[in-house]
């Protein structure tokens, strides 16, 4: 049986990151005889002599008309050795906030860069985007190299300054590896080139096939956020009270003594339900129902683990954030953060930090973080969360910032400091604004309001 990777690509507008997934679709046989068709008919009437890969992915009308990538697509594919969800992200710097969606379950994320071009901005605000969102494995995939005569010096000098770009930003040496392909003929991607005779190297797809898979953090303590309390009072399941939801980290058996947070309420598992049946134990990633043996006050948004490891429930969070909306955040600026299936109001005390992806340096003290930039901030919530860091735990490390006025997203937040540069002592320098003026002192978040479940 095929293990399953997630995995994401991103790059800059125009790499040919459509193209690309396009081409692993057509060249793995995994694209029905109808979308082919569509896409045959498509390209001619766009005048292409070939057909045009990209249409696989770029589904939108929007997307076809400009030649773009706009939202994130999903594509699902196999092949016998593996079984992939890809994740098709926006090139385009006004997308990137789409990019963080896409990468946030990403166990792999291939980063496109056009030959002729190099290393570019966004390529660098994209690589510091999937270390900020701890994606293990990278792949940097040179496409067009037929583009530039297939050189090997000019792939040598894009692979040499990328690695040394995704070293500073904590990637290990074993953890990058970098492709010369052309998505729009094929080398490389399934099938090796014979016009690369200088690259020994995988194609996209063996390697996609054989990298380790980061498991799923079973040995991990256990932690599982309640989406769903579900009360029955029928003849069959009478007084019936189960918790629903999907194990986010751990493991978890029947007669395991749990904790629930943050009331601090300790009970231990009675049974362990799912639509097909009751289990004996179930790990991290299932979606089930726990039934405890005492009849507790829990609700949605509660967090139950382990006693062994306990999440201490904290109303302040430092942590660091990819400011995603366009007005800027401030310092006293009144959010919502939503945790798991928990929202509470909070406000942003302190910006301590802004992160420049591109020098690898950071500014203490700034005023502001603005659209796409990557910084941390001190939080203090109207209730105690419990928490976990990121680096530790993905799922429950991670939380959204809330506009209060409209409900739309504002950033995404991980506790801790995922990137080195932005770590004490981390390879990165501090920048200039740390003299200035303090801000000025936020309300008590206790005078907020926090809304219900």
């Amino acid at each position: 049986m095929s293990d399953l990777l997630r995995l994401a690509t991103a790059g800059s507008v125009d790499d040919g990151k459509s193209t690309l997934v396009g081409r692993l679709l057509y060249d793995t046989k995994s694209v029905l005889a109808d979308q082919l068709d569509a896409v045959h008919r498509a390209s001619v009437d766009k005048g292409l002599s070939t057909p045009d890969l990209s249409l696989l992915v770029d589904g939108l009308r929007s997307e076809r008309e400009q030649g773009i990538t706009i939202d994130v697509a999903y594509r699902y594919f196999a092949t016998p050795r593996r079984s992939f969800i890809l994740a098709d992200t926006p090139g385009h710097v006004q997308y990137t906030r789409n990019t963080v969606t896409g990468a946030s379950t990403a166990q792999l994320a291939v980063l496109l860069v056009d030959a002729r071009k190099g290393v570019l901005e966004q390529t660098r605000r994209h690589a510091a985007v999937l270390a900020l969102l701890g994606v293990p494995r990278l792949v940097l995939a040179v496409n067009k190299i037929d583009l530039i005569g297939f050189d090997e010096g000019a792939f040598d000098a894009i692979a040499a300054e990328f690695g040394d770009h995704a070293a500073r930003l904590g990637f290990t040496a074993d953890a990058v590896v970098t492709i010369p392909v052309s998505a729009l003929d094929g080398d490389n991607v399934v099938r090796p080139s014979g016009r690369t005779p200088w690259y020994d190297g995988p194609t996209l797809l063996a390697h996609l096939e054989t990298v380790p898979v980061e498991p799923d953090p079973h040995d991990a303590a256990f932690r599982f956020p309640v989406q769903y309390v579900i009360r029955t009072n029928t003849a069959e399941h009478p007084d019936y009270r189960g918790y629903a939801g999907q194990i986010a980290a751990g493991t978890v058996a029947k007669g395991d003594e749990i904790v629930v947070l943050p009331s601090g309420l300790r009970s231990s598992v009675a049974r362990i339900d799912t639509p097909d049946g009751e289990l004996a134990e179930a790990v991290a990633g299932t979606s089930v129902t726990l039934i405890l043996t005492d009849d507790i006050d829990i609700t949605r948004g509660d967090l139950v683990a382990s006693v062994t490891e306990v999440p201490e429930p904290a109303d302040e969070l430092k942590a660091t954030v990819a400011w995603l909306a366009d007005k800027p955040l401030r310092p006293g600026a009144r959010v919502l953060v939503k945790h798991g299936a928990r929202t509470v109001a909070a406000i942003a005390e302190e910006i301590a930090s802004r992160f420049d992806e591109q020098t690898l340096s950071t500014t203490d003290g700034p005023d502001s973080l603005r659209l796409n930039e990557i910084g941390q901030v001190v939080l203090r919530t109207a209730e105690p969360l419990p928490v976990d860091d990121y680096a530790l735990n993905r799922r429950t490390g991670a939380f959204l910032m809330i506009d209060q006025a409209d409900g739309t997203t504002l950033a995404a937040g991980l506790v801790g400091a995922p990137l080195p540069a932005l770590s004490p002592g981390g390879s990165c320098t501090g920048g200039a604004g740390a003299q200035g003026a303090p801000p000025p002192s936020p309300p008590d978040p206790r005078d907020l309001v926090s809304p219900g479940p």
